[in-house]
Protein backbone atom coordinates (compact mmCIF):
# COMPACT_ATOMS: atom_id res chain seq x y z
CA UNK A 1 0.00 0.00 0.00
CA UNK A 2 2.80 2.39 0.93
CA UNK A 3 4.57 1.58 -2.32
CA UNK A 4 1.42 2.26 -4.33
CA UNK A 5 0.88 5.62 -2.62
CA UNK A 6 4.50 6.52 -3.23
CA UNK A 7 4.16 5.69 -6.94
CA UNK A 8 0.96 7.71 -7.22
CA UNK A 9 2.67 10.65 -5.54
CA UNK A 10 5.61 10.41 -7.92
CA UNK A 11 3.24 10.20 -10.90
CA UNK A 12 1.30 13.25 -9.76
CA UNK A 13 4.56 15.12 -9.26
CA UNK A 14 5.75 14.27 -12.76
CA UNK A 15 2.41 15.21 -14.31
CA UNK A 16 2.45 18.54 -12.44
CA UNK A 17 6.04 19.21 -13.53
CA UNK A 18 5.22 18.51 -17.18
CA UNK A 19 2.08 20.66 -16.94
CA UNK A 20 4.10 23.58 -15.57
CA UNK A 21 6.72 23.19 -18.32
CA UNK A 22 4.02 22.99 -20.99
CA UNK A 23 2.29 26.07 -19.58
CA UNK A 24 5.59 27.96 -19.53
CA UNK A 25 6.34 26.92 -23.12
CA UNK A 26 2.90 28.03 -24.32
CA UNK A 27 3.28 31.37 -22.53
CA UNK A 28 6.72 31.98 -24.06
CA UNK A 29 5.47 31.05 -27.54
CA UNK A 30 2.47 33.37 -27.13
CA UNK A 31 4.76 36.25 -26.07
CA UNK A 32 7.11 35.60 -29.01
CA UNK A 33 4.27 35.40 -31.55
CA UNK A 34 2.47 38.45 -30.15
CA UNK A 35 5.70 40.42 -29.95
CA UNK A 36 6.61 39.52 -33.52
CA UNK A 37 3.18 40.45 -34.84
CA UNK A 38 3.15 43.72 -32.86
CA UNK A 39 6.62 44.75 -34.04
CA UNK A 40 5.78 43.86 -37.64
CA UNK A 41 2.54 45.84 -37.46
CA UNK A 42 4.41 48.85 -36.05
CA UNK A 43 7.09 48.74 -38.75
CA UNK A 44 4.43 48.49 -41.46
CA UNK A 45 2.33 51.27 -39.93
CA UNK A 46 4.97 53.72 -38.73
CA UNK A 47 8.21 52.56 -40.32
CA UNK A 48 11.64 52.85 -38.72
CA UNK A 49 14.84 54.83 -39.16
CA UNK A 50 16.03 52.89 -42.21
CA UNK A 51 12.94 53.49 -44.34
CA UNK A 52 11.44 56.73 -43.02
CA UNK A 53 12.73 60.26 -42.48
CA UNK A 54 11.12 62.48 -39.84
CA UNK A 55 11.30 66.28 -39.68
CA UNK A 56 9.13 67.73 -36.92
CA UNK A 57 5.55 66.64 -37.61
CA UNK A 58 6.35 65.35 -41.09
CA UNK A 59 7.25 61.77 -42.03
CA UNK A 60 8.50 60.62 -45.43
CA UNK A 61 8.92 57.01 -46.57
CA UNK A 62 12.28 57.21 -48.32
CA UNK A 63 11.78 54.26 -50.70
CA UNK A 64 8.13 54.80 -51.63
CA UNK A 65 7.24 53.38 -55.06
CA UNK A 66 10.86 52.49 -55.82
CA UNK A 67 11.74 49.16 -57.41
CA UNK A 68 14.19 48.52 -54.58
CA UNK A 69 11.69 49.33 -51.80
CA UNK A 70 11.96 47.16 -48.69
CA UNK A 71 9.10 44.74 -47.76
CA UNK A 72 7.81 46.99 -44.95
CA UNK A 73 7.50 49.97 -47.30
CA UNK A 74 5.68 47.85 -49.86
CA UNK A 75 3.34 46.47 -47.18
CA UNK A 76 2.68 49.96 -45.78
CA UNK A 77 1.38 51.33 -49.08
CA UNK A 78 -0.40 48.11 -50.03
CA UNK A 79 -2.25 48.24 -46.70
CA UNK A 80 -3.21 51.91 -47.06
CA UNK A 81 -4.13 51.59 -50.74
CA UNK A 82 -2.15 54.74 -51.52
CA UNK A 83 -0.31 55.13 -54.83
CA UNK A 84 2.59 57.47 -54.05
CA UNK A 85 4.99 58.91 -56.58
CA UNK A 86 8.45 57.41 -56.54
CA UNK A 87 10.92 59.19 -54.29
CA UNK A 88 13.16 59.37 -57.35
CA UNK A 89 10.95 62.20 -58.63
CA UNK A 90 8.97 63.40 -55.60
CA UNK A 91 9.09 63.64 -51.82
CA UNK A 92 5.77 62.96 -50.10
CA UNK A 93 5.44 63.95 -46.43
CA UNK A 94 2.62 63.02 -44.06
CA UNK A 95 1.66 64.86 -40.85
CA UNK A 96 -0.94 63.61 -38.38
CA UNK A 97 0.16 65.83 -35.48
CA UNK A 98 0.98 69.49 -34.89
CA UNK A 99 4.44 70.80 -34.04
CA UNK A 100 3.81 70.03 -30.35
CA UNK A 101 3.15 66.37 -31.16
CA UNK A 102 -0.63 66.51 -30.55
CA UNK A 103 -2.95 64.77 -33.00
CA UNK A 104 -4.60 67.03 -35.59
CA UNK A 105 -8.36 67.28 -35.07
CA UNK A 106 -11.15 69.20 -36.78
CA UNK A 107 -12.31 70.63 -33.44
CA UNK A 108 -9.16 72.80 -33.47
CA UNK A 109 -7.89 75.58 -35.73
CA UNK A 110 -4.31 75.48 -37.03
CA UNK A 111 -1.85 77.74 -38.81
CA UNK A 112 0.54 76.07 -41.23
CA UNK A 113 3.51 78.35 -41.84
CA UNK A 114 6.27 77.94 -44.43
CA UNK A 115 8.24 79.63 -47.16
CA UNK A 116 7.79 78.74 -50.81
CA UNK A 117 9.29 75.30 -51.34
CA UNK A 118 12.34 74.67 -53.48
CA UNK A 119 10.63 72.31 -55.90
CA UNK A 120 9.36 72.35 -59.47
CA UNK A 121 5.77 71.98 -58.18
CA UNK A 122 4.09 71.13 -54.88
CA UNK A 123 0.71 70.41 -53.30
CA UNK A 124 -0.69 70.32 -49.77
CA UNK A 125 -3.90 68.33 -49.18
CA UNK A 126 -5.96 67.78 -46.02
CA UNK A 127 -7.66 64.40 -45.47
CA UNK A 128 -9.60 62.71 -42.70
CA UNK A 129 -7.89 59.94 -40.72
CA UNK A 130 -8.92 57.35 -43.34
CA UNK A 131 -7.25 59.24 -46.18
CA UNK A 132 -10.50 60.58 -47.65
CA UNK A 133 -11.11 64.12 -48.86
CA UNK A 134 -13.29 66.15 -46.50
CA UNK A 135 -16.63 67.19 -48.10
CA UNK A 136 -17.30 70.93 -48.04
CA UNK A 137 -19.53 73.33 -50.05
CA UNK A 138 -16.54 75.13 -51.57
CA UNK A 139 -14.96 71.87 -52.80
CA UNK A 140 -11.66 73.14 -51.42
CA UNK A 141 -9.26 70.41 -50.41
CA UNK A 142 -5.76 71.55 -51.32
CA UNK A 143 -3.37 74.33 -52.23
CA UNK A 144 -0.60 74.03 -54.77
CA UNK A 145 2.30 76.16 -55.95
CA UNK A 146 -0.12 77.48 -58.60
CA UNK A 147 -2.95 78.46 -56.23
CA UNK A 148 -1.29 79.51 -52.96
CA UNK A 149 -1.28 83.22 -52.04
CA UNK A 150 2.25 84.24 -51.04
CA UNK A 151 3.43 87.23 -49.04
CA UNK A 152 5.87 89.64 -50.74
CA UNK A 153 8.71 87.83 -49.03
CA UNK A 154 7.69 84.44 -50.43
CA UNK A 155 6.20 83.04 -47.20
CA UNK A 156 2.68 81.72 -46.79
CA UNK A 157 0.23 80.69 -44.10
CA UNK A 158 -2.54 78.10 -44.55
CA UNK A 159 -5.40 78.02 -42.05
CA UNK A 160 -7.10 74.75 -41.13
CA UNK A 161 -10.52 75.24 -39.56
CA UNK A 162 -14.24 74.60 -39.74
CA UNK A 163 -15.24 78.20 -40.39
CA UNK A 164 -14.36 80.22 -43.49
CA UNK A 165 -11.32 82.49 -43.20
CA UNK A 166 -9.73 85.00 -45.55
CA UNK A 167 -6.61 83.95 -47.39
CA UNK A 168 -5.38 80.38 -47.70
CA UNK A 169 -8.08 78.45 -45.84
CA UNK A 170 -8.73 74.68 -45.93
CA UNK A 171 -12.06 73.59 -44.37
CA UNK A 172 -12.06 70.62 -42.01
CA UNK A 173 -15.77 70.36 -41.17
CA UNK A 174 -16.51 67.67 -38.61
CA UNK A 175 -13.99 65.18 -39.97
CA UNK A 176 -12.47 64.30 -36.60
CA UNK A 177 -8.80 63.39 -36.80
CA UNK A 178 -6.94 64.92 -39.73
CA UNK A 179 -3.88 64.20 -41.83
CA UNK A 180 -1.91 66.48 -44.13
CA UNK A 181 -0.02 65.31 -47.19
CA UNK A 182 2.68 67.51 -48.70
CA UNK A 183 4.10 66.46 -52.08
CA UNK A 184 7.18 68.12 -53.57
CA UNK A 185 7.81 67.33 -57.24
CA UNK A 186 11.51 67.35 -58.15
CA UNK A 187 12.59 68.97 -54.89
CA UNK A 188 15.96 70.68 -54.88
CA UNK A 189 16.42 69.34 -51.35
CA UNK A 190 16.92 65.95 -53.01
CA UNK A 191 20.46 67.11 -53.72
CA UNK A 192 21.07 68.39 -50.19
CA UNK A 193 22.11 66.54 -47.08
CA UNK A 194 19.40 64.86 -45.00
CA UNK A 195 19.81 67.49 -42.25
CA UNK A 196 19.18 70.38 -44.64
CA UNK A 197 16.39 68.61 -46.56
CA UNK A 198 13.82 69.14 -43.81
CA UNK A 199 14.58 72.75 -42.94
CA UNK A 200 11.88 74.19 -45.19
CA UNK A 201 9.00 71.97 -44.11
CA UNK A 202 5.97 73.73 -42.61
CA UNK A 203 5.39 74.40 -38.94
CA UNK A 204 1.88 73.44 -37.75
CA UNK A 205 0.69 75.63 -34.89
CA UNK A 206 -2.53 75.02 -32.96
CA UNK A 207 -4.49 78.27 -32.48
CA UNK A 208 -7.54 77.17 -30.47
CA UNK A 209 -9.90 74.27 -29.90
CA UNK A 210 -13.64 74.23 -29.36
Amino acid sequence: MLSMNFNLHQLKKRVLTHAVRLSTLVTVMAIVIFGGLASSWYMVEAGFSLNTRTHGSWVMWTSAARVDADPYTRAHFARSGALPLSTEIAHTYLARADSDGLKLHSSCDYLIEAAEFEARWWSMVVFDEHGRLIPNPTQRHAFTSDTIALSPGGQFTVTLGRDARPGNWLPTGGAGRLSLVLTLIEPRSQRLTEAKAGLGLPIIRKVQCR
